[in-house]
């Protein structure tokens, strides 16, 4: 492990025109503060990943490469999604760099939090997950949802880091092993963990973002639910077939029921108790078909093996041209 480590921060963006100008400055500040310190080296730089953002996003990371040497910016060549974005950053910089952080270019993470968590890798860890310690700024709504998604995927059988996102320091050496995960459904708070090495988290707070408007709403956060659970766990499958033994059982004893009612010359013909029962039973059905269909979808997706991103554009590459 070098004395100083060369570190990337790698920051996905997705028409962050408005708040990209703020807080650039503080990122590059922040390397400038831990190569004073002698935490890292003087070769670290800034790596923004543009997830083929419609604005002027592409084109602001251009004019900070052109006018600093520490920033560096990667185009993907159409929008492939925050996670996708990460890893294609990630990808790009683990045979350039000691250590990575990935952090969120809105602001709202503490970056003074890296401090520590570069001091934990030169204590020996390979992964640090930042963790956030309260949700204060967070609406009722997205706070209940996202602790009740978090207690949920432990429900499932998945190992994942409570509260804790996409901001994490992670080594190259775990990241070339990382590179072995060829997943195209990506949940990279979930597979993380399943490589190992050491690790711990580093607790900070989380403020209200600086400029602009969140790109992750409730529509994008639910399909992130479902792709962190059926990557990482088959409990679903086992469940509503558990759940379809205890109907099946449930039924027989009705039907056992039904048979000595009319052996007996007590059967009376009704509609409403046969509705009841055919609309639970298709119901329970439908929601089987709707699981299933998620996985099988989810496999037709590996199987086909398309690229995870595909980068368009280097500024490195647009300095070697001119």
């Amino acid at each position: 492990m070098p004395e100083r480590p060369t570190l990337y921060i790698v920051i996905p963006c997705y028409n962050e025109q408005e708040v990209l100008p703020i807080t650039a400055p503080q990122f590059r500040d922040k390397l400038r503060q831990l190569e004073e310190a002698g935490k890292i080296s003087g070769e670290s730089r800034v790596l923004f990943v543009n997830d083929g953002s419609r604005d002027r996003t592409w084109a602001i990371i251009e004019e900070l490469a052109a006018s600093d040497p520490h920033f560096l910016g990667i185009s993907q060549s159409r929008n492939r999604g925050h996670q996708n974005a990460v890893l294609a950053g990630l990808m790009e910089a683990k045979d350039r760099c000691d250590i990575t952080i990935s952090i969120d270019c809105d602001g709202q993470d503490d970056i003074n939090a890296m401090d520590a968590m570069v001091d934990a890798y030169l204590d020996g860890c390979e992964v640090v997950y930042g963790v956030r310690s309260s949700r204060e700024t967070d609406t009722f709504f997205k706070r209940f949802t996202a602790q009740s998604f978090y207690k949920f995927l432990a429900a499932m059988g998945a190992e994942v880091v409570y509260n804790h996102a996409d901001y994490r320091l992670i080594s190259s050496r775990v990241l070339r092993e990382f590179a072995n995960f060829r997943e195209v459904n990506l949940f990279l708070r979930g597979l993380v963990p399943l490589v190992g090495f050491k690790s711990t988290s580093v607790s900070y707070a989380r403020a209200e973002r600086l400029a602009g408007e969140s790109h992750y709403p409730l529509k994008k956060m639910i399909a992130l639910a479902v792709d962190g659970i059926t990557s990482l766990s088959v409990k679903p499958l086992r469940l509503i077939m558990g759940f379809g033994l205890m109907v099946a059982f449930i039924s027989f004893i009705g039907c056992l029921w039904a048979l000595i009612t009319a052996l007996c010359g007590r059967a009376v013909a009704g509609w409403a108790s046969m509705t009841c029962i055919v609309c639970f039973v298709s119901g329970v059905q439908l929601i089987c078909l709707g699981i299933i269909g998620e996985y099988i979808g989810k496999i037709y997706m590996e199987t086909k093996q398309r690229p995870r991103y595909i980068i368009s554009e280097r500024t490195w590459e647009n300095d070697t041209k001119s």
